[in-house]
């Protein structure tokens, strides 16, 4: 908060309290130990919902049911019931809800966005994208091995992501088929997330999310009739952040390529941050809404339903 101006952190809410005045100490505010007391406070305007899954529906109803603008941690519930219970009162309050697609604010894909929307890769045709790392020791314990606190596993987990991304660049897809093992963690929930998405115009998107990808990886790809676009890494751990962006020669042979390279730490949230407050200021609609997040879940859910019945769903 302290590079935003306009911006002042006024509670800081966590079950364990020294987590929460650890924050405060560091960037001001007061630390409590229960988000009801805050959802009618007149001097907060914006409640950020980061918790683990099963906390963030009642969460975030109570702070939109307030009118409060609310910017909740992907995923938007952990299904898509959840998910349109919040954006039921939002509607009633007039409020709104940010989904924390913080991806789509990383600069190699949003510059990919921009180039795709400017025709340098002319119509689309298909997306694929792998992304993965391989947990820890006792990741088999963690609260994201909980169904029940979760409502799913790694599809979920990074997968949303990944449809959002899907969404994003392609819009709207009319089936889902997929499968979900868990190949190696002792755990309730899928450790792997295969899919693939076809849109009512022939759009095709494939995926394959991983708790045993072993060594982290992101790797994103758009593909048109003249190029393709090529994003990977993410920073940090997942390696250097890349945009490949290729142009298929009309006589054939290897396309013409050109590579940006984004240094630096990890801006994405901060950038999310800067939108979302721009989107408040001029009543516009966030990029990564309520909505974005309902979607999402829905096209989670449907691969879900495809690797319990083994049949294309239809979204």
């Amino acid at each position: 908060m302290q590079k935003f101006s306009n911006c002042k952190l006024i509670v800081v809410v966590d079950i364990n309290p020294s987590a929460a005045e650890s924050l405060c100490r560091e960037f001001g505010g007061q630390a409590k130990s229960n988000w009801e007391e805050i959802v009618l406070r007149r001097d907060i305007d914006i409640v950020i919902v980061s918790t683990v899954n099963k906390f963030i529906t009642p969460i975030a109803i109570a702070v939109a049911g307030a009118g409060k603008y609310v910017l909740c941690e992907k995923p938007l519930g952990r299904n898509s019931k959840e998910a349109q219970t919040i954006l039921n009162a939002a509607k009633e309050s007039h409020a709104v809800v940010k989904t924390g697609f913080n991806h789509r604010h990383h600069p190699a894909i949003a510059k990919a966005k921009q180039l795709q929307e400017q025709g340098h890769i002319g119509a689309l045709t298909f997306l694929r994208c792998r992304y993965g790392h391989g947990g820890r020791p006792g990741y088999e314990k963690e609260w994201r091995a909980s169904r029940e606190l979760c409502g799913g596993g790694e599809l979920l987990d990074q997968g949303v992501h990944v449809v959002d991304l899907f969404r994003w660049f392609a819009g709207e897809f009319s089936e889902a088929f997929g499968y979900t093992p868990t190949c190696f963690w002792n755990m309730e929930v899928e450790d792997n997330g295969f899919a693939m998405f076809r849109s009512g115009d022939g759009v095709v998107a494939m995926m394959h999310t991983s708790w045993t990808q072993w060594k982290n990886l992101f790797s994103f790809e758009v593909f048109g009739k003249d190029g393709y676009l090529v994003v990977e890494g993410l920073g940090g751990s997942y390696g250097p952040e890349t945009l490949r962006v290729g142009r298929r020669r009309r006589e054939g042979g290897a396309p013409e390529e050109q590579t940006f390279t984004f240094q630096g730490p990890d801006l994405s949230w901060e950038h999310e941050w800067q939108e979302f407050l721009s989107a408040i200021e001029s009543n516009e609609r966030p990029i990564g809404d309520g909505w974005d997040g309902y979607q999402a879940n829905r096209m989670i859910e449907a691969v879900y339903e495809s690797a319990k019945t083994g049949r294309v769903v239809k979204l």
